[in-house]
């Protein structure tokens, strides 16, 4: 018997409890991230004295360097069964490497190893993560369902800056302390994952999670169209910190008040990721995702003119912040229903790892351009690459979609 168009969509737009307690683990655990992260360009390029060349290879590191790491984390919790366990190792060294930072001082060495060991829980966490919420929301219902977990992620980055600045102006500018606070609070992130969040194993009869399975993914053509053209979308974004980098050299912006310009897009992502989510299960995920990348091409034409003041200042913080609310989430919502599922982590691994090792290049060489050719040649570059990125992408993503009998199949 058919059941009503109604309940399905009722059923759709319920929040799974699943998710929302994803959504809380996720909304700690960014407080404590967006605190080191919003004060770690000044930290490296103004405390430490690094050039853009070093920085660049830094934030690169702080994204792409762990990226087979994910695809062993997500094929280890398709394995087992335990996304929740792969994904609570991910969130608890995470914890730990923020007392790595603390111990490092000031040897970009040491520096480097921190980050790699944060970053090395962030790649073990997302790809079971987000497979654990793609397996709590029946299908219609993803985009919203990611919209609610990243508009919660966002509420935590929104948070976490706004912390880091009380904390500096609590110690005196001491970035020791802002390490020190967001080790307890990613602490507390992970007892909030040990105590509500509910694991779902996946059986089906007659597959087996074995590694030769896992190659199969690839002769899937729409998850390799996805793969090809998120990589081809992870080589146009140049990383938060260089954006904030480029507005707060134009536009003179004090140190102290560096952390707001992460606030900025992380309310803009806070506001619009619910919407964008729900629009995107109603026009099409693609679409919204693309636009998305739009949005952040915008962002580069804008820091590659001359135009400055609140104006310009506003505008692309709104622009990014859409960028990510559009684009985040919504690439999960789009890859999820076209693996398996008893290789969804593992698939999703496999695009998210594409993505972070395109950004680890594009960070890396984004900084060797800025060191070459100054601010405004890099930034010119970027919105060469985004554009050409861009175009090739789209045709890859549009041939993704699904029809209602595929997706019904």
């Amino acid at each position: 018997m058919e059941r009503p168009a109604t309940l399905d969509r009722t059923k759709a737009t319920k929040i799974a409890a699943n998710v929302l307690a994803l959504g809380t683990v996720s909304l700690v655990t960014d407080v404590s991230s967006e605190m080191v992260s919003a004060i770690l360009p000044l930290y490296l390029v103004v405390g430490l004295g690094l050039g853009p060349a070093v920085y660049g290879l830094v934030d690169g590191l702080y994204t792409g360097a762990t990226a087979l790491l994910r695809l062993a984390g997500g094929y280890i919790a398709d394995k087992v069964q335990r996304r929740k366990l792969v994904a609570g190792l991910g969130y608890g060294i995470s914890a730990v490497a923020k007392a790595g930072l603390l111990l490092a001082g000031g040897s970009p060495a040491g520096i480097g190893a921190a980050i790699v060991a944060d970053r090395a829980g962030k790649g073990l966490r997302t790809a079971p993560r987000d497979a654990m919420i793609t397996l709590s929301m029946p299908e219609e219902g993803l985009g919203r369902a990611f919209g609610v977990h990243r508009a919660m992620d966002s509420a935590g980055a929104f948070a976490g800056p706004l912390v880091a600045i009380g904390v500096l102006a609590a110690s005196g500018q001491a970035f020791d302390a802002v390490f020190v606070v967001s080790g307890c609070v990613a602490a507390i992130g992970v007892l909030v994952l040990v105590l509500f969040v509910r694991d779902r194993p996946v059986r089906v009869p007659g597959k087996v999670v074995n590694l030769r399975q896992a190659a199969k993914l690839l002769e899937r053509g729409k998850v390799r169209l996805l793969l090809f053209g998120a990589i081809l979308l992870g080589l146009s974004a140049i990383g938060d910190g260089f954006v904030y980098l480029l507005l707060q050299r134009r536009e003179d912006i004090a140190i102290g008040w560096f952390p707001l310009l992460a606030v900025g897009t992380s309310l803009v992502y806070l506001i619009m990721a619910v919407p964008l989510g729900a629009l995107a299960d109603r026009a099409g995920r693609t679409r919204v995702f693309l636009g998305g990348y739009a949005a952040l091409l915008a962002v580069y034409l804008i820091l590659a003119t001359s135009w400055s003041g609140w104006g310009a200042l506003v505008t692309v913080l709104l622009l990014y912040g859409v960028f990510y609310a559009a684009t985040d989430g919504v690439l999960m919502a789009v890859a999820g229903p076209l693996l398996p599922p008893e290789l969804r982590t593992t698939g999703l691994a496999l695009i998210q790892t594409g993505q972070a090792v395109a950004y680890l290049v594009s960070s890396v060489l984004f900084g060797l351009a800025w060191q070459w050719w100054g601010a405004a040649g890099a930034t010119r570059a970027a919105v060469a690459a985004a554009t050409l990125t861009l175009a090739g992408s789209a045709v890859m993503f549009l041939r993704t979609r699904q029809t209602p009998a595929q997706a019904a199949a």
